[in-house]
């Protein structure tokens, strides 16, 4: 067990300083300086919130944290839908590197901090959710012996991970300084709603008491409006 302890925490702190790596140059390559305080504040939290989320699932759930390893999607439709949600990621991060560069966006220092406390905060919601639901899979799958999660955020919305996720793509840009970003990174909105509906479509499917569950919590990511 502790030799497949250690080769996953390898496995994710390589994956952790890849990603790292890759939004740093995203970012400061196109802004052209590493003088870019907003990206550094914003890399900050990143930082500080994964590690502390994957410190807590290495002591209290590895096998959650095996499962946020798997990257490949079952079903064809979900592979579609990540890999447009890939690409309008990658632009509304992007962007905010040339809005540096050029001057596109004259972002308040109070909204930045703003949207740095929301990016922070929907990184809390992520943690809820992996306290909450130990099958929680970067992929869209049924596991043997997955059962329905109805405690904690789950009492509230269907999926409150993509609750937290939207909070991090949509408001990444503003934390980035940047006005225009958010063009790119408000399609993430359609691309998740497609993306729960087809999830919900599996679950109801292949989960037991999935669908008592639909009719129990009535909404998806907002109470009272869907």
């Amino acid at each position: 067990m502790p030799t497949r302890t250690n080769g996953l925490i390898r496995l994710v702190l390589m994956r952790f300083l890849a990603a790292f790596a890759l939004l740093a140059a995203l970012f400061f390559l196109p802004a052209g300086t590493l003088g870019y305080w907003e990206a550094w504040l914003y890399l900050g939290i990143l930082f500080i919130s994964v590690s502390f989320i994957v410190a807590y699932l290495v002591r209290f759930d590895p096998a959650l944290l095996a499962r946020r390893m798997k990257t490949k999607e079952k079903e064809a439709d979900q592979r579609l839908i990540v890999k447009l949600g890939g690409v309008a990621l990658i632009l509304a991060f992007v962007l905010p590197g040339f809005d540096r560069r050029f001057g596109w966006s004259d972002v308040p220092v109070a909204l930045v901090l703003l949207a740095d406390a929301l990016v922070l905060l929907g990184y809390g919601v992520v943690f809820l959710v992996f306290r909450s639901n130990p099958y929680t899979s970067r992929v869209v799958e049924v596991e043997p012996g997955q059962t329905v999660v109805t405690k904690g955020p789950y009492g509230v919305v269907r999926h409150p991970m993509y609750v937290g996720s939207l909070l991090l793509y949509v408001l990444s840009p503003l934390a980035l300084g940047s006005y225009w970003a958010m063009i790119p990174a408000a399609l993430n909105v359609p691309v998740f709603v497609a993306r729960i509906l087809m999830e919900e479509r599996v679950l109801a499917r292949d989960l037991d008491g999935y669908q008592d569950y639909m009719r129990a919590t009535r909404y998806r990511l907002i109470p009272g409006i869907w």
